[in-house]
């Protein structure tokens, strides 16, 4: 049986841990000056295609997919259409629509993300966060999804995204972006 002593310990060092992990985030801003500049609605218009792969706390891999990406840009708004098929033959459909606000700044939504995304862009990288419903073992768990992708010097894009529930890294998902017939 654990003493108060030690409950206490646990406690401080957990709240320790959630406020140092919390103090650690990188902002987008701090990627303004690399190169190369990518622009999400230069990058998705047109087709796209994606490899990826889900990974659970551990780093094992769950799932493996592909993702046709079908871009528009028209005014303002990029529409981003995509395909996923997963190695099981599974299928599913996502569909963001991005207002651009100025050359940094974008207002997301999408058909399975609920409210709007803050994101935003700078050099190389971009960023948004937001809450997605994922189905786990026949239950669905809301997971906060902090997604950060790369511009590469060859024209790929990396994708990485934490998938975060009360605060811990539960999984994530990488991808590997390339623009078809450009």
């Amino acid at each position: 049986m654990k003493t108060v002593r030690q409950r206490l310990l646990i406690l401080s060092l957990l709240s320790t841990f959630l406020l140092l992990a919390g103090c650690a985030n990188v902002d987008v801003e701090d990627y303004a000056d690399t190169t190369p500049r990518l622009d999400i609605a230069d990058y998705f218009t047109g087709q796209t295609r994606a490899w990826g792969m889900v990974q659970d706390y551990s780093g094992e891999v769950q799932r493996r997919f592909t993702v046709d990406i079908t871009g528009t840009y028209e005014g303002n708004t990029l529409t981003l259409d995509e395909a996923f098929v997963f190695a099981d033959g599974e299928t599913d459909q996502r569909v963001w629509e991005f207002e651009r606000v100025d050359e940094h700044h974008w207002i997301g939504t999408a058909n399975d993300v609920e409210g709007q995304v803050d994101a935003r862009q700078y050099g190389h990288a971009f960023h948004m966060r937001y809450p997605l419903d994922i189905e786990v073992s026949g239950r669905t768990l809301s997971f906060t999804m902090d997604d950060w992708m790369y511009l590469q010097p060859d024209g790929r894009l990396i994708n990485r995204t934490a998938m975060r529930k009360f605060g811990l890294t539960l999984g994530e998902i990488t991808l590997v972006f390339e623009q078809v017939d450009r």
